[in-house]
């Protein structure tokens, strides 16, 4: 149960949650903290336009909270609220869990006031500004609050009731209720009676015959714990605090009452019966326990095998001394001289192989210790009575458990040493050859490899990709099982694994444009790393809009559909250039290159177009739904046409209905500006429509969805359009 503690601790106050309510991004904060951290926008921020409802998971707008996060996609870096008035005064500070925390600024008071004016009574909290805004201090996510404030966020009544069992767990001893004096320690307790009893009080008052012989005597703390678990919470709606909790949406994935039905925004969800997603989720949750509850008992005797490992390096160690003392010993005086050298080398292999194995048991011991508290915290939540409030938080906590399954793989529990020593001395050599004993044999491989040597005729970069190729050092004899190449994040920042395997060459695509890189490459073995090859730099291709060079601008970015993210209903030709479906319904596919700085603009060229359908083309992220018109998730944003109008689309909502459609022989256009953060798009050369879509952000693919009957065909690498540059000429301020 220890293990458990850091999942019920606020990453504000580092405390136990106290009133804990769930944010829209699954993580859970103490109201007090909560109103702790609140940070008030200007007046001038719409709150109509960003507004962000702490109830439900769907109004989470991902594209508008996009805008206002901490971290920066496309930077890797830390950002700031630039719209906020108290954003460039107000410090930022840590909790005791280390989390970033950014309190709110609060103006002083123009006259100080008394003391006892500042007093509010116990559980009373002053009235929250409008306008507030909220940001997670696990994830960095920011939200507006809306006119129900903190209000608008469910109750983790789950967490709560676990942490009050968990605290009662750790309290000092139940004692005896019908001790006259000085109450000794209860020892059982009796479910009918309801009362805790030492030895001698069950046996006085509690004896085991007559009518009391079938009551049911539990130890002390079985008995608590059944005492503590309260009968079914009926939960009401935060929306309609009159209505309780009777069904399940399934598009937004929460608990909804009868009145959300009727006339709220679930009317069109598809919705379920509570009771039944409550056990459907108990189900899953506890399908991927007990999975990871294998990898747990897995590790555990990997940690046994590590720490036998341990023993067996000592005995082989001093064995092994022993062994190479008496050779040496036999060998005179001359010998003598030479014995000190190996021993030394002997202790080198003997602590490095300590260290090696010391260093992968506490790092398998840290992770088991958390993947042990994560299983006892679900364990906690899974004997929870209240469907909804288990189901508040049952999809976070399925995601965190097949995640952390998925870390115990099948590299982690390998040891990464052996417990032989591979070395074998040759006793054999005549004296006059004393002075040049050395181990003659050693087990392949004995040492570590050498540093790798980049072989700069064949590197180099294009487009935004990057291409490496290695060699091992001509002379060297030692064993190679594979290599390890990293690249920093072409800022400057630090180096991350880009590939691991046996091949002497690799290609790593999805790189920002207009960027350097740095890279190097290491081998290994089953004795250890190498030293790092020499630092290569790389540069990747420009493709940023500049202001004085417009006229003879023109994109570097070339690619073409993705087979692999692509849904397996399209039917790729062309070299991947010309796309169609096998089916009526509508289906995803990306281009193979993501875009995140500079100006980028491509066409496609319609083939085929029966039957009057409405293709969609535009930009998405990566994990975009495949299965439905792009657009209808928070993660694509689109134009769809037909043969007479076109809309534009993201996250379900459309708008901007404008007329002229496309046919055969069109060509549709996107322009993905990310200098400026917008998406355009033309049919046949001229812009449909204003500006589709402003302050986009992040990695974004170019992507289209259509079905069979509409063939596209894609040209990319294509020079900015002639409207576009034109605008800019007229308007040469919009660039700064």
């Amino acid at each position: 149960m220890e293990e458990m503690e850091e999942e019920l601790k606020c990453p504000v106050c580092g405390s136990f949650y106290r009133e804990p309510i769930i944010l829209p991004c699954s993580h859970n904060i103490c109201m007090a903290c909560a109103r702790n951290i609140l940070v008030q926008t200007p007046d001038a921020e719409s709150p109509r336009s960003r507004r962000a409802s702490g109830s439900a998971a769907s109004d989470y707008d991902y594209l508008d909270l996009d805008k206002m996060s901490l971290y920066s996609e496309a930077d890797s870096g830390y950002g700031s609220y630039g719209g906020f008035a108290s954003a460039p005064t107000t410090p930022c500070q840590k909790s005791p869990n280390g989390i970033r925390v950014f309190p709110p600024a609060v103006p002083p008071p123009a006259h100080p006031q008394p003391q006892h004016h500042l007093l509010q009574h116990p559980g009373s909290f002053p009235p929250i500004p409008r306008n507030s805004c909220i940001t997670c201090p696990q994830c960095h996510r920011s939200l507006i609050l809306d006119e129900r404030g903190l209000r608008g966020f469910p109750k983790n009544r789950v967490l709560e009731g676990v942490v009050d069992r968990y605290q009662q767990s750790k309290a000092a001893a139940l004692k005896c209720q019908l001790c006259e004096k000085s109450p000794k320690e209860a020892t059982v307790m009796c479910e009918q009676c309801d009362v805790f009893y030492c030895e001698p009080c069950r046996m006085r008052c509690h004896p085991p015959r007559g009518p009391l012989a079938k009551h049911r005597l539990v130890p002390p703390a079985q008995g608590r714990v059944s005492r503590q678990l309260s009968p079914r919470k009926i939960s009401t709606c935060t929306e309609h605090e009159l209505e309780n909790h009777s069904m399940y949406c399934v598009q937004c994935k929460i608990p909804v009452c009868y009145q959300c039905l009727e006339e709220g925004r679930h009317s069109s969800h598809e919705v379920k019966a509570l009771g039944a997603m409550w056990k459907l989720h108990k189900g899953q949750l506890s399908q991927a326990l007990n999975i990871l509850s294998e990898r747990a008992k897995e590790a555990q005797e990997f940690l046994v095998q590590l720490r036998n490992m341990v023993q067996q390096i000592q005995e082989n160690s001093v064995e092994f001394e022993a062994c190479l003392v008496a050779q040496c010993d036999a060998l005179i005086d001359a010998l003598n001289r030479r014995k000190v050298q190996l021993l030394s080398r002997v202790n080198g292999e003997h602590e490095h192989k300590l260290k090696v194995v010391r260093d992968q048991i506490a790092h398998c011991t840290v992770k088991l210790r958390q993947t042990t508290g994560l299983m006892e915290y679900c364990l906690e939540v899974i004997k929870e009575n209240d469907p909804s409030g288990f189901l508040q938080i049952s999809d976070a906590l399925i995601r965190r458990v097949h995640m952390t399954e998925s870390q115990w793989g099948k590299a982690t529990l390998t040891p990464r040493m052996t417990s032989d020593f591979d070395l074998t001395l040759d006793s054999g050599p005549l004296l006059q050859t004393i002075h040049q004993l050395d181990f003659v044999q050693m087990k392949v491989p004995s040492t570590v490899p050498a540093a790798p040597i980049l072989q700069l005729e064949e590197c180099c970069s294009s487009s935004n990709s990057a291409t490496l190729s290695w060699k091992q050092p001509p002379l060297s004899t030692v064993q190679v099982e594979g290599y390890i190449l990293e690249l920093d994040d072409g800022n400057g920042g630090q180096f991350r694994e880009v590939y691991v395997g046996k091949e002497t060459m690799c290609t790593v695509d999805g790189l920002h444009f207009n960027s350097t890189y740095n890279s190097r490459v290491k081998a290994f073995n089953k004795t250890g790393v190498s030293q790092y090859s020499q630092t290569l730099v790389l540069q990747t291709s420009e493709t940023g809009l500049n202001p004085c060079e417009l006229k003879s601008l023109g994109a570097v970015a070339w690619f073409t559909f993705d087979p692999s993210s692509a849904h397996p209903d399209i039917i790729f030709s062309n070299d991947n250039l010309t796309v169609t479906c096998s089916s009526y319904d509508d289906r995803v596919v990306l281009g193979n290159t993501g875009f995140s700085r500079g100006v980028h603009y491509w066409e496609m060229t319609v083939d085929r177009y029966d039957n009057h359908p409405d293709p969609a083309f535009g930009v998405a992220r990566i994990d975009t739904l495949k299965d439905v018109m792009l657009g209808k998730d928070d993660k694509a944003w689109a134009m769809y046409v037909d043969n007479n109008r076109s809309w534009f689309m993201h996250n379900n909502s459309h708008t901007n209905r404008t007329e002229g459609g496309i046919s055969k022989a069109c060509t549709v256009g996107v322009l993905l500006d990310l200098n400026n953060r917008i998406l355009i798009f033309s049919i046949n050369d001229e812009p449909q429509g204003p500006i589709a879509f402003e302050k986009m952000e992040g990695l974004l693919f170019p992507a289209i969805s259509l079905n069979r009957n509409v063939q596209v065909t894609l040209h990319s690498g294509l020079a900015i359009p002639e409207f576009y540059i034109q605008r800019h000429v007229e308007h040469p301020t919009s660039l700064c």
